[in-house]
C-alpha cells in the first residue's frame, strides 16, 4: 500500500507541475485534462502526507524514549505516542478506503427519473414528494436541479419526472436511491381513514458524455409533434414536442417542457445518452455480476429499498436496516444519515473483497 501511496504522490507533483507550464494553460483542452487528473488524486495524497508526518512524529517520540530516562517525561511522551498511533490507524484505515477502485461515474451530475408506481394518484403525490425531497437535498449541497420532462396528473402528482441535478459528487452521493420508495400513509382523498400503501421509482443515471456513447448519424429518429397536457396557450398550436428514438435499441425518449423545439431536443438527447450509458453498463456488469452483487444492493429500479411510514413518523432502509424517526426531516432534504450510511457499507463491502 504505501509503495502505491508514494507513486500516487510523486505522480500528484509532477501533474502539480504541468498545471502551472504555460505551454500546457495554453491548450486549454490539455490544461482541464491535467486539472481533472490532479484532482482526483488531490484527497488521497493530503490523508498520505498527514500519515507520513504521523509516521515521523511517532519515530521522533521513539528516539526521545530510548535517550530519556527521566520518568515524568517519559510518562508524557508514552501518552501521546498512543494518541498518535490511534490516529495513525485510522488515517490507514481511510487510505485503504481512499485507494479503493474508483466508480468513473462518482463526479458526474446526475439524471434522475421518478415514476409514481402502484396506487393511482396517491402514488403520483409521493412521486412528486420525492422530487421535492430531491431538490430540497441538492440545495443544501448547493447543487442546481432542472427539470428536463414531466408528465403531472393536475392535482400536484407526478406520473414522471425527470431532472439533471448538476453538483460535484453527484452521482456518488445520489447513486443508491436507485430502487422502488415505498409509503404507508393516509390519502388525502381517502374519507375512512385508512393508510394505504403506494409506491414510486426511483432511477439515478449518470449524465453521459459524448464520448461515452457513440450514436451513429443514422441511429436516431426524431419526431415532431404538438404538446399536450397543461401548459398555456402554446399546448397544442405549437409543434415544439419532440420524440427521439434509438433505433438499435428501441429506447424511447420524449421531452415537451419548454416552448422550444430546440430546447426540448437538447433535454431528450442527455437523457437518452443517459440511459443508453446506463444500457451499456448494466450489461457490462451483467457479464461480471459476482462483483456488480453488494449488499447495498444493485441500483435495480424494481428492487424495493426504504419505507416512509407516515403514521409512525419512520423512514426503513431495507437494505442495510436503517430506521430514521425523523420522516418530516427526511422529506425536507436532511437524507445525510442514510446516504453516509450508505456509502459506507458499500466501502466495508468492497474492503472486504480487497482484503
Amino acid at each position: 500500500m504505501l509503495e502505491k501511496l508514494k507513486q500516487l504522490e510523486e505522480r500528484y507533483d509532477e501533474l502539480t507541475g504541468l498545471v502551472s507550464d504555460p505551454e500546457i494553460i495554453s491548450d486549454q483542452e490539455e490544461w482541464r485534462k491535467y486539472t481533472k487528473a490532479r484532482a482526483a488524486l488531490e484527497d488521497v495524497v493530503v490523508v498520505y502526507r498527514k500519515y507520513k508526518e504521523l509516521q515521523q512524529n511517532i519515530q521522533d517520540n521513539n528516539d526521545l524514549l530510548e535517550d530519556n530516562t527521566d520518568s515524568d517525561f517519559r510518562e508524557l511522551v508514552e501518552i501521546d505516542q498512543e494518541d498518535l498511533k490511534d490516529k495513525k490507524e485510522a488515517l490507514e484505515s481511510k487510505l485503504k478506503v481512499l485507494l479503493l477502485p474508483r466508480d468513473p461515474n462518482d463526479e458526474k451530475n446526475v439524471i434522475m427519473e421518478i415514476r409514481g408506481g402502484t396506487g393511482g394518484d396517491e402514488a403520483a403525490l409521493f412521486a412528486a414528494d420525492l422530487l421535492k425531497m430531491y431538490s430540497r437535498y441538492a440545495e443544501k449541497q448547493n447543487w442546481k436541479v432542472e427539470m428536463l420532462s414531466s408528465n403531472d396528473t393536475g392535482i400536484g402528482g407526478f406520473k414522471e419526472a425527470i431532472v439533471m441535478i448538476e453538483g460535484k459528487g453527484a452521482y456518488s452521493k445520489l447513486k443508491f436511491e436507485s430502487g422502488v420508495h415505498r409509503v404507508q400513509r393516509v390519502p388525502t382523498t381517502e374519507s375512512s381513514g385508512r393508510i394505504h400503501t403506494s409506491a414510486a421509482t426511483v432511477a439515478v443515471l449518470p449524465e453521459a458524455e459524448n464520448v461515452d456513447i457513440e450514436i451513429g448519424p443514422n441511429d436516431i429518429r426524431v419526431d415532431i409533434f404538438c404538446s399536450s397536457g397543461p401548459g398555456g396557450q402554446s399546448v397544442n398550436t405549437t409543434q415544439s414536442a419532440i420524440r427521439l428514438t434509438h433505433i438499435p435499441t428501441g429506447i424511447v425518449v420524449s421531452c415537451q417542457d419548454e416552448k422550444s423545439q430546440h430546447k426540448n431536443k437538447d433535454k431528450a438527447m442527455k437523457v437518452l445518452l443517459a440511459r443508453l450509458l446506463e444500457k451499456a453498463q448494466g450489461e457490462q456488469m451483467g457479464e461480471t455480476a459476482s462483483a456488480r452483487k453488494i449488499m447495498v444492493g444493485s441500483g435495480d429500479r424494481s428492487e424495493r429499498i426504504r419505507t416512509y411510514n407516515f403514521p409512525q413518523g419512520r423512514v426503513t432502509d431495507h437494505r442495510i436496516g436503517l430506521t430514521s424517526y425523523r420522516l418530516e426531516s427526511v422529506l425536507q432534504g436532511e437524507l445525510d444519515e442514510f446516504i453516509e450510511a450508505l456509502i459506507t457499507t458499500d466501502q466495508a463491502e468492497k474492503l472486504k473483497k480487497v482484503d
